[in-house]
C-alpha cells in the first residue's frame, strides 16, 4: 500500500535545488487565496538570532532542511524556499537575505540529523528550517523513536549556534487514510516545545485550504500550477511566522 502513496505525494514536490539566486530579482507576485488564520501564524517561542541580526542589519543566512516537497519540477524559483527569501526581502528592505536548500530526500528524521555537525560546521546559518516527518511516516518509523531523532537533531543545530523552526508533513487528502500522521504531528509539537522552538504547521495551513476551499488538493489534475500557487502562499506564511517569531517592529520592516 505506501508504494501506491508516492504518486499522490509529488504532487508539490521535484527535484530539489541547492539554492535561489534567481528569486533575488522575482518581486512577490500578487497572491492568490492565501489566509491562514492568525493563531497557526502564533508562537510564543521565539528566534532570538534572527532578531538580532534583523534589527542589526547583519545578514539573515537561512538553511532550509528539506526533502522533494521543498520544491517544484522545473521551477525552482516559484518553491517556497525561494518565496520565503523574495518575501523576506521585500519585507525587510535593509538586511541582506539568503536562503539556501539542502537536500536530505528520502532520509528518516535519524539519518538526516546524522549529518547536521558537519552541515552546520559547513554553512552556519541564521537559522534553519527543518522540514522532516514523511520519510518516517511512510517507513512507519515507530513514532518514540521519531521523536527521540528529532529532538537530538534540534539539539545538534542548536549547539551549533542556529536558530530553528521545525516544519511538518505536507497536508494531502489523498494520502491520510493510507498513513498514519497523527503519532508524527505530535511528536513534532513536543519536541518544539521541549526544546522552546517554534512548529511551523504546514500541516494544519494546507488542511485549512483544503477545507475552505481555497485550494483543491485532492484533485491531481491541477498539477505544476497548484503547486505553484500553493508554494507561494506557503512561502508567504513562512515569512510571516519567522518575522512574528522574531518579534521584530514595524520599524524594522518595509
Amino acid at each position: 500500500m505506501k508504494a501506491k502513496v508516492l504518486p499522490s505525494l509529488i504532487l508539490l514536490c521535484g527535484c530539489l535545488a541547492a539554492s535561489f539566486a534567481r528569486a533575488e530579482d522575482i518581486p512577490p507576485a500578487a497572491p492568490p487565496s492565501c489566509e491562514v488564520p492568525a493563531y497557526l501564524l502564533a508562537t510564543d517561542s521565539q528566534l532570538p538570532k534572527v532578531g538580532e541580526a534583523i534589527r542589526s542589519g547583519r545578514p539573515l543566512d537561512i538553511l532550509v532542511v528539506g526533502s522533494r516537497s521543498t520544491t517544484i519540477p522545473s521551477s525552482e524559483e516559484s518553491s517556497y524556499p525561494a518565496r520565503l527569501q523574495a518575501v523576506l526581502k521585500d519585507r525587510l528592505p535593509s538586511v541582506p537575505v539568503r536562503v539556501s536548500v539542502e537536500l536530505q530526500s528520502k532520509k528518516t528524521a535519524e539519518e538526516a540529523a546524522a549529518g547536521f555537525v558537519k552541515l552546520m560546521e559547513a554553512k552556519r546559518p541564521t537559522l534553519v528550517i527543518w522540514q522532516t516527518g514523511t520519510v518516517d511516516a511512510m517507513r512507519s518509523i515507530d513514532p518514540d523513536d521519531f521523536r527521540g531523532a528529532v529532538s537530538e537533531g534540534v539539539a545538534a543545530l542548536q549547539n551549533a549556534g542556529a536558530d530553528v523552526v521545525l516544519m511538518n508533513l505536507q497536508y494531502s487528502p489523498r494520502t491520510e487514510t493510507m498513513i498514519s500522521v497523527p503519532p508524527y504531528l505530535d511528536n513534532m509539537r513536543v519536541v518544539a516545545q521541549e526544546h522552546d522552538i517554534p512548529l511551523f504547521d504546514r500541516f494544519q495551513i494546507m488542511r485549512q485550504w483544503q477545507d475552505q476551499g481555497q485550494f483543491d488538493l485532492f484533485s491531481p489534475s491541477h498539477g505544476i500550477e497548484l503547486a505553484k500557487q500553493v508554494h507561494d502562499c506557503l512561502g508567504r506564511a513562512l515569512a510571516q511566522f519567522v518575522i512574528e517569531a522574531a518579534r521584530v517592529g514595524p520599524q524594522q520592516q518595509n
